[in-house]
């Protein structure tokens, strides 16, 4: 079959109005939010590019495609609004592009047991939108809730930015349906929790469209809160910080807004590049009276470890800006211009080290390496390196955020943190799954194997 005719007898398996192969289409499904792949494309290049772009109207079209795809040994590369910062959904292969933008109903809203079904392609900040109106939150709010999708959150175990309290989209997750690479349906089972086997939705979570497609998805759901309170708090040593942080954690408090920057990311987040000191938000949230012995207690833990609190302005205005990313856009779009983003996590015993020995490493290729300690659990925390700088054409940038990539995961490597935290793997750590895995990553491609045994969904990823 030639490649001028491989796709006709699609036609009629899937709606000639959900099929694109308009130069503008194939473009714009050619580059993620990867500063690397933003790089490309200013030079004009765009490697990792589709020969199709299909937009589903419902799941059976994604079941029919996929078995059309199986059969043929045509690659499949989900799509879900675009947002993945690791080139998850890139084609390495070319192929299809499944962009599931046009799936994005509410389905169930279910007041009483809390629970809200949508199609994967819904919009975060939409959803979020509807169930705010309705006096309730999804909880989940990672920086790209405008410009992400509920099934990019489940491919890429996405993290959100009050996940200290609440968890991560695997906690918050019920759910879901999901479409094997032969187009079979697969619903896991609905209930609060189970003792049945292996939880099963974990084969899927995070494997970035590689085992299937998501399809829809049930979240858990949570009243608004009835009232917040935040606190500023800065220490002269950012030890300090993470003192006080790991000890609000074990203690038994939750707030849902944990965040303390280093001294060099601070002067930015308090817009004053006269302030030297670290910086910490803290957020308790929910009946009043709880909020507020929480809000106390946290505030005593940090006045105790050093900390000065400056009273809750700084940490109102971050939340009024949380999802401006302009800053790294504009560098981005500088001739030459360098902006990228490296999380991991590891145990508090370790963080510290492992964040001078990440930043050290990292300070020769920019003129900036910022850092936040923004997810912070009773074990141990993540870490959130933000890097700026200037290179001479977009040319060297590509390079050097390329060489970024590997002085970041060697180092993480080294020290033994976990190579991402939330933002999953995609294309920018594929290299580096087998040997953080180690022995556990035969497991990884025989499920591969297994679910998907002509390797058309989303190659050249994960495994």
């Amino acid at each position: 079959m030639t490649d001028q005719t491989k796709f006709d007898d699609l036609i009629g398996i899937i709606a000639p109005a959900c099929i694109s192969q308009e130069p503008e289409d194939l473009a714009l499904h050619s580059c993620d939010w990867w500063p690397v792949a933003i790089k490309r494309r200013q030079q004009g290049r765009t490697p990792m590019r589709p020969e199709l772009v299909v937009r589903p109207r419902n799941q059976d079209e994604v079941s029919r495609l996929l078995a059309w795809a199986n059969q043929r040994g045509v690659p499949v590369t989900p799509w879900g609004a675009g947002s993945a910062v690791t080139g998850a959904p890139l084609p390495t292969q070319g192929g299809i592009s499944l962009d599931l933008s046009t799936m994005n109903r509410t389905l169930h809203i279910d007041s009483t047991n809390l629970i809200v079904r949508v199609e994967a392609g819904k919009i975060g900040i939409q959803l979020e939108q509807e169930l705010n109106e309705k006096g309730f939150t999804l909880n989940h709010s990672p920086q790209s809730l405008n410009r992400s999708s509920v099934g990019g959150w489940l491919s890429t175990r996405s993290s959100g930015q009050f996940s200290s309290r609440w968890g991560n989209i695997e906690d918050l997750c019920i759910s879901f349906t999901v479409v094997l690479a032969n187009g079979e349906v697969l619903t896991m089972p609905q209930t609060p929790r189970a003792a049945a086997g292996p939880d099963l939705r974990h084969i899927f979570i995070g494997a970035e469209g590689t085992s299937g497609v998501i399809t829809e998805v049930s979240l858990k759901m949570f009243p608004l809160p009835e009232t917040r309170r935040y606190e500023s708090i800065r220490f002269p040593k950012l030890h300090q910080g993470l003192n006080a942080v790991r000890q609000i954690m074990q203690s038994g408090l939750r707030p849902f807004l944990v965040r303390l920057y280093d001294a060099d990311e601070s002067k930015h987040v308090m817009a004053d590049d006269r302030f030297a000191d670290s910086v910490l938000f803290v957020g308790c949230e929910g009946i009043r009276e709880v909020a507020m012995a929480e809000m106390h207690t946290a505030t005593d833990i940090c006045l105790r470890s050093g900390g000065e609190a400056m009273g809750p302005g700084p940490a109102e205005s971050w939340m009024q800006r949380r999802f401006d990313f302009s800053a790294f856009e504009r560098t981005l779009d500088l001739p030459g211009g360098i902006a990228e983003t490296v999380e991991v996590s590891h145990f508090w015993s370790e963080v510290e080290h492992t964040y001078c020995v990440m930043k050290e490493a990292l300070r020769p290729f920019v003129d900036e390496v910022l850092c936040h300690f923004s997810h912070a659990y009773p074990q141990g925390t993540s870490l959130y390196l933000i890097l700026f700088g200037q290179a001479v054409d977009d040319r060297a940038a590509e390079n050097t955020i390329l060489q970024i990539w590997d002085v970041a995961m060697e180092a993480a490597l080294r020290k033994g943190a976990a190579i991402s935290h939330h933002h999953g793997i995609g294309y920018a750590r594929r290299k580096y799954v087998a040997p953080y895995l180690g022995s556990g990553y035969k497991i990884i491609q025989q499920l591969k194997e297994t679910v998907d045994p002509n390797g058309i969904m989303n190659p050249g990823k994960l495994v």
